[in-house]
């Protein structure tokens, strides 16, 4: 490339426009050529000149036949077969490698059991109105509930609870307004129950105010 210093600033511009064209710069000095062409428009139409002075130069130049390209890809599709107890012994081997490698990845990586499925449960109390939508996460022990309307009454709280196969019941917490998320160790088929206790939840550990609605956790 000539020395920019002895150039005014339009003919390095033009000069520079023409190496793009004719590929004569280096591939860092290139890209950034072409880069400055996708968003300089005047640089862009300086390198569109170029290439409509330089097009028919390629008219000079006789058309080539194409290179026949047949036996080589025939070459790389189908190469030369091996004879059969080559082919037999590379087969075993292969074989060999295969179940070498089946086994490696069975001893090294440990096998993650699929996480068990989430259990839900509906709670609905007609009279009132209300709906409980118990979501529980065997995996993690998470407990979501959302409650919709309406609140308990003032200076009340709904509180959830869990019975087991012993018919204890067992509080699991004090529910919010909107949702609430709890950590339990809960199991397909227990009896979820909410009921309306005074606020701060029930001083004992049964319910102490009405059981409002009862669901089994599926």
């Amino acid at each position: 490339m000539n020395d920019d210093d002895t150039l005014s600033p339009q003919d390095a511009e033009d000069l520079l426009a023409a190496e793009y064209a004719l590929g004569l710069l280096d591939p860092d000095a290139w890209r950034r050529a072409q880069q400055r062409a996708e968003v300089d428009g005047a640089f862009a139409a300086r390198v569109q000149a170029w290439e409509g002075r330089l097009a028919p130069l390629n008219d000079s130049f006789p058309e080539a036949p194409p290179p026949d390209l047949l036996p080589r890809i025939e070459a790389e599709l189908f190469p030369a077969q091996p004879s059969r107890r080559t082919w037999f012994m590379g087969l075993g081997l292969g074989t060999l490698a295969a179940a070498a490698l089946v086994l490696v990845l069975l001893l090294v990586i440990p096998t993650t059991p699929p996480a068990p499925p989430s259990l839900q449960a509906e709670l609905v109390d007609e009279t009132r109105g209300l709906t409980l939508f118990v979501d529980y996460a065997p995996q993690t022990e998470a407990l979501v509930v959302s409650a919709a309307d309406p609140a308990p009454d003032a200076g009340s709280v709904y509180e959830l609870w869990v019975i087991d196969d012993t018919g204890q019941p067992r509080s699991l917490g004090l529910l919010g307004d909107a949702g609430t998320l709890l950590q339990a160790a809960l199991q397909a088929g227990q009896t979820l129950a909410v009921s309306l206790e005074p606020e701060g939840g029930s001083p004992e550990p049964v319910p102490t105010g009405p059981v409002l609605a009862t669901a089994l956790l599926n």
